[in-house]
């Protein structure tokens, strides 16, 4: 790619990043309305956490009063980090009987008080015709487009499933966007997306695939790491351009495991490095030279993405792993210049220009700074992580990086 294609594939993650999570969007409501094919009573027991319905969607599995009916303890069907359902304390506030009622979060066993400061449900339900209109409301304080647009979408799939369960008195759990066509959908649209960057040619597509399933393949390493961790269920979403995410099935119990589903991303895609390295070279040696070169291309992606996602960024694989395993603040700054040297002197060693190395560098720093302080924090610390396995996780991160830096290195030997 020339520096200027490469200049705007840069800038456009940037400001999609920007966007997504961390532009700052102060308080707001976002709500979502439908009528609903019933009658207003039984769909007050329905949403109501304390009505005789309320466990239609198998969310809330029982909810206790504590006091009359301003505060109840739920019980959810989310696992929480230990495996057992997480409980919830909410406050109700502004109730009409069988037309409206707010709520708010007091407490739960899984996130910390200060992500329920700002954050309010509304229910309304209003008879129309013959059935009831239903508008949901959410109301809190939003850093990034992100969540703000996952929680309007999940308001129109609960009203979806409500409508449907109000015709047959059976709830489908799941949807489209997380059914795996869609996500072979995304990441095909992923890679056209790419396709213009590469060159709009045969070769051109050829990369833009090869790239996109390098992200596959990496977050298969991720989704495998939460199985290995006890999670009952792991999955993956492609988010087109940006790349994807591997979500396990519960929040982390302990500092080992984030650093272990972190590093597990880049570490299951280093056994593919030297089998590429060795099937590239097997090829040129009985003449198949566009398998060899189409081989030495997969081995250069899966190296240099990879070890791209080990870089010390915040929310980057080698951030997370870092934060994990390093003692204190002066331990993690020195492992952070330490672990970013090395990258860039693999670029160095591999071809790339000072500038470009440079330019690098400066992005990484932005990306650090965008994401900064992004993530959500658990009502109860980690588990510590043990010495032995600091150094254990240390000395894997140490030869992930190697293997994926001499990927980078052969690749470049190869192609450039």
């Amino acid at each position: 790619m020339s520096p200027i294609v490469t200049a705007i594939l840069v800038a456009s993650n940037l400001g999609l990043i920007f966007l997504l999570m961390t532009v700052p969007l102060g308080l707001r409501t976002v709500s979502s309305s439908r009528v609903i094919t019933a009658d207003r009573q039984r769909l007050w027991q329905t949403l109501w956490p304390l009505g005789s319905d309320a466990g239609w969607a198998g969310e809330i599995l029982s909810a206790q009063p504590l006091d009359g009916q301003s505060e109840a303890r739920i019980m959810l069907s989310w696992e929480g980090r230990d495996g057992k359902p997480i409980e919830r304390r909410a406050r109700f506030e502004d109730i009409v009987e069988g037309s409206r009622f707010a709520m708010r979060v007091i407490e739960d066993t899984a996130l910390d008080a200060s992500f329920w400061k700002d954050y309010r449900e509304t229910t309304e339900l209003v008879s129309e015709g013959n059935g009831t209109r239903v508008t949901l409301s959410r109301t809190d304080r939003y850093r990034g487009v992100a969540f703000l647009v996952f929680r309007y979408f999940a308001m129109r799939r609960e009203l979806s499933k409500l409508q449907r369960w109000a015709v047959t008195g059976q709830y489908r759990k799941g949807g489209w966007f997380e059914h795996p066509l869609s996500q072979v959908g995304f990441a095909a649209l992923s890679a056209l997306i790419l396709w213009p960057f590469f060159g709009l040619h045969l070769g051109g597509l050829a990369l833009a695939s090869i790239l996109t399933s390098v992200v596959a393949l990496h977050e298969l390493g991720h989704m495998a790491a939460f199985r290995l961790m006890g999670h009952r269920k792991a999955r993956m979403i492609f988010i087109p351009l940006l790349g994807g995410i591997a979500i396990g099935g519960r929040p982390y119990n302990s500092r080992f495991e984030v650093a272990f589903v972190a590093l597990m991303g880049a570490g299951f895609s280093a056994f593919l490095v030297p089998i590429a390295i060795a099937a590239s070279t097997f090829a040129g040696a009985e003449g198949h030279r566009l398998a060899a070169v189409l081989l030495a291309t997969l081995a250069g992606f899966v190296a240099l993405f990879n070890i791209a996602n080990l870089v010390p960024v915040w929310k980057f694989d080698g951030g997370q792993v870092l934060r994990q395993i390093c003692p204190g603040p002066i331990a993690l700054a020195l492992a952070s210049f330490f672990l970013l040297s090395a990258f860039l002197a693999v670029g160095w060693q591999a071809g790339f220009s000072s500038g470009f190395l440079l330019a690098t560098g400066a992005v990484f720093s932005i990306l650090s700074l965008l994401t900064m302080g992004s993530g959500v924090k658990p009502r109860y610390e980690l588990k510590p992580i043990r010495t032995v396995d600091r150094f254990a996780m240390a000395g894997a991160l140490l030869a992930v990086f190697a293997i994926h830096g001499c990927g980078v290195l052969w690749a470049a030997s190869q192609l450039i």
